[in-house]
């Protein structure tokens, strides 16, 4: 039971580390020299990298993003032990992960909004729900020209997406959990998009 509790608790701040690395801010002062947390929105999230750097490092830093999110769920399903008959491992990990972009360790806490690493939680939890959700976000976004609109409906639905694949509850609850921690997040972008501010995708 101790060992079980232990693997646990290391899974969870490899995760927490992992999405903790600030991937946008690493990149813009790399490039720039400046301090993402500086410009535009202060997020350390793709699309603030965008204003900064263009679209190729948008598309970019979202890749490394999902990537940062996949790959602790993918260890835990893989080589955790704990849980793994009801996903809480990875679910554990998926938490840490979007604890960790949001609220970096390196970054005195502050960080991004943790979409793209979300969804790449989602794909490492269950692919097929994953790369659903990031259509879903990609077609949305691209209509409205809006990345927080695109963002949001598609994170808000991910639990009934991840339910139609049949998925177990507890990744279900994980999306319930994450869809609404994200909108949280996306609150002064609502306040813009309620009063007609908000950029859009040029």
């Amino acid at each position: 039971m101790l060992i079980k509790i232990f693997e646990l608790l290391i899974t969870v701040i490899i995760a927490y580390i992992i999405g903790s690395i600030p991937t946008g801010y690493i990149v813009v002062k790399q490039k720039t020299g400046e301090d993402i947390r500086t410009i535009g929105s202060g997020s350390t999230g793709a699309t603030n990298v965008k204003r900064v750097l263009g679209k190729n490092w948008f598309f970019i830093v979202l890749l490394l993003d999902a990537f940062k999110g996949a790959l602790p769920v993918l260890l835990a399903k893989f080589f955790v032990s704990a849980g793994a008959s009801v996903g809480l491992a990875p679910v554990l990990a998926s938490i840490a992960v979007i604890l960790g972009h949001s609220k970096s360790v390196f970054l005195q806490f502050k960080g991004g909004k943790s979409v793209a690493s979300g969804v790449g939680t989602i794909i490492a939890l269950n692919w097929a729900a994953g790369l659903t959700i990031a259509l879903v976000w990609a077609l949305i976004t691209y209509s409205t020209k809006y990345v927080s609109v695109g963002s949001i409906i598609a994170l808000a639905a991910s639990p009934f997406i991840m339910h139609y694949y049949n998925a177990p509850f507890a990744y279900i609850c994980y999306c319930i959990l994450g869809a609404i921690y994200i909108v949280y997040l996306h609150r002064e972008n609502i306040k813009r998009l309620i009063a007609g501010n908000e950029n859009k995708v040029r």
